[in-house]
């Protein structure tokens, strides 16, 4: 450890939140104003997907992260994850979200009598 602190590193513990561009953050914001507008009723109707990642490999707790001070976190993506709709073999991106949505969700909102 020693030698690290030396070497200008110094540990740090990984942040456990997902990276956020302005694009995304400006995006969630314009998206819950136009949702708050509408009616209870009217939010009843919607079908509320959402992403859960379990972790198939490491585990689920701090990580420590050897770095310089100052140095921006890098985010790295990769790694096995099970999503709640299907099993991801590769990395996400919207397009595949979406083009998942677009093939499994009909049978769920009928499954579930919603459609």
């Amino acid at each position: 450890m020693q030698h690290s602190n030396k070497l200008g590193l110094h540990c740090r513990v990984a942040r456990r939140k997902p990276f956020l561009s302005k694009s995304h953050m400006t995006a969630c914001l314009a998206f819950a104003k136009k949702v708050a507008k509408d009616s209870q009723t009217m939010r009843n109707k919607i079908l509320w997907s959402d992403e859960t990642k379990i972790e198939l490999f490491g585990l689920n707790a701090k990580r420590h992260v050897w770095r310089k001070p100052g140095t921006i976190p890098m985010v790295n993506h990769g790694g096995g994850s099970i999503m709640r709709l299907v099993r991801i073999e590769a990395k996400m991106n919207g397009a595949k979200y979406r083009e998942i949505l677009d093939e499994n969700l009909l049978q769920v909102t009928q499954d579930l009598r919603l459609g």
